[in-house]
């Protein structure tokens, strides 16, 4: 894809970390904080290459550990991991359908947590396990999923308005031979 592709990406993870940090009114309602970054590197994984997965795992990483009680850096390595498994066998994945664009949001916005709670237990931290952190999971995985096709047709609205498409074929076939001088 384009770098304009890449940085509408980027641009809308610090957008979405932002509302993910500002806004409260989710997090009282359902009683969990909605974390939406790794529906996002699904369609990240899906439509850019590996240069755009690892921008936006390691901005968006940062930025969210930045606005979060998380230890800085930590949320890096489970987006990267999960860009990296879905831009790897993104051949095999059937991207054109909503209901495959929602299973493999949900068990990114799944895992992404897991590999952090994983990676903050090794870390001598304390996270809070309970209850609570089950239906948090469970909140964030329906969401999450929930979200991915959303990404999928607002990228195709702004790629349509914004990036600039080729022409497709002229009158002129490559195929054609030219008799140039007499016959």
């Amino acid at each position: 894809m384009s770098s304009l592709h890449t940085a509408l990406i980027i641009a809308v993870a610090f957008l979405v970390v932002f509302f993910e940090a500002t806004v409260g009114g989710f997090r009282r309602v359902l009683g969990a904080q909605v974390e939406l970054l790794p529906s996002l590197m699904i369609y990240a994984g899906l439509t850019g290459g590996l240069p755009t997965v690892t921008l936006l795992a390691i901005c968006g990483g940062l930025w969210l550990d930045s606005l979060s009680a998380n230890t800085l850096g930590i949320s890096v390595l489970p987006l990267f991991l999960v860009g990296i498994v879905v831009q790897r066998y993104r051949g095999l994945i059937l991207k054109d359908q909503r209901f495959a664009q929602m299973v493999i949001g949900a068990t990114a916005s799944a895992a992404a947590p897991l590999m952090t709670l994983i990676l903050l237990v090794n870390t001598q931290r304390q996270p809070l396990l309970g209850w609570i952190f089950i239906w948090q999971l469970l909140v964030m995985t329906i969401i999450g999923g929930l979200m991915t096709p959303v990404w999928f047709r607002l990228f195709g609205w702004l790629s349509g308005k914004l990036i600039y498409r080729s022409l497709g074929e002229t009158s002129f076939r490559s195929d054609r031979e030219i008799k140039r001088g007499r016959a």
